[in-house]
């Protein structure tokens, strides 16, 4: 990753003729320090992930959007993936800063009703064309499961998948229990495998060059540890909360990581819960064929 410090020329990466990407400085959680925004097209333009609210970033990201105008690239507005704060950080500063309107989901509006306006929803499947030299066409994906409203945006000429939180190439992605959905998550991800994308420019770190790979391995881990979830209660043998399982459903995991494992658990519990597999009762889970269990 870039430093900060960086001077602006140092700091964008070309990934495609039309694509650019900025890394700049959130608060979003460790290892990953930054978050990739992006700027797409040669004539007509768009940002995706107004990111930072830090003020020194915001103006390296005015000052990218400047020169990219000084070369004829011209912005017409600015993308959300989702409404998380480590990607909509900066959203009320540059709509306002550079004068432009902030297309989203309309549950990631929703989410962000009395914080930021949002100009114009964005739909699945909506394509969004972008004149110029070499003529660009983004198509949005609804991916929920890390967040009710998330989009990818797939550049049609390369191929290349903008794709937000949905994987990473530093750090993990977390799936809250209450605000993302296990099970609406790795169907996304099966969704976003069954295109094929050429590559994978993710929220946080490099780009992905072997898309498949990643995406299958992240659905095999969720599933994995899914079952590892279900193992420890079915083992358990009584009616348990969370923190009964961690220990034996992330043995393999640093214990300093316990407290984000007990969401993803959570977050594997109600999914099970809603396939029909694990019942829940009195805020303690059991399997389904093990309804008389006694709680702890």
């Amino acid at each position: 990753m870039t430093s900060s410090s960086a001077p602006l020329a140092d700091r964008v990466q070309p990934v495609a003729p039309t694509i650019q990407m900025l890394p700049v400085r959130t608060p979003t959680l460790p290892p990953a320090t930054h978050t990739n925004t992006f700027l797409v097209g040669t004539k007509e333009a768009v940002i995706i992930e107004p990111a930072t609210p830090y003020r020194e970033e915001q103006d390296l990201m005015v000052e990218w959007v400047q020169g990219a105008r000084l070369k004829g690239i011209e912005p017409v507005a600015i993308l959300a993936t989702h409404h998380h704060p480590d990607h909509v950080g900066g959203a009320r500063a540059l709509r306002d800063r550079l004068e432009l309107p902030l297309w989203a989901h309309a549950m990631t509006a929703e989410r962000l009703d009395g914080i930021v306006d949002i100009d114009m929803l964005i739909q699945d499947g909506e394509r969004i064309v972008l004149d110029g030299p070499a003529p660009t066409a983004l198509t949005a994906l609804h991916t929920p499961g890390h967040a009710p409203g998330h989009l990818c945006f797939t550049d049609e000429a390369t191929g290349i998948m903008i794709c937000g939180d949905m994987v990473a190439s530093v750090g993990t992605i977390i799936v809250e229990p209450y605000d993302g959905d296990m099970l609406l998550y790795i169907e996304s991800l099966r969704k976003m495998a069954s295109l094929e994308p050429e590559a994978l420019l993710p929220a946080h770190g490099e780009v992905i060059r072997q898309p498949q790979v990643i995406l299958n391995f992240y659905i095999e881990h969720r599933l994995m540890r899914e079952k590892k979830v279900l193992d420890a209660l079915e083992s358990r043998g009584k009616p348990s909360r969370p923190r009964h399982l961690v220990a034996e459903a992330y043995a393999d995991t640093p214990k300093q990581l316990w407290p984000l494992a007990l969401r993803s658990i959570e977050a594997h519990l109600i999914k099970l819960e809603r396939e029909g597999r694990i019942h829940k009762e009195a805020e303690r889970w059991s399997p389904s064929s093990s309804r008389d269990m006694k709680p702890s």
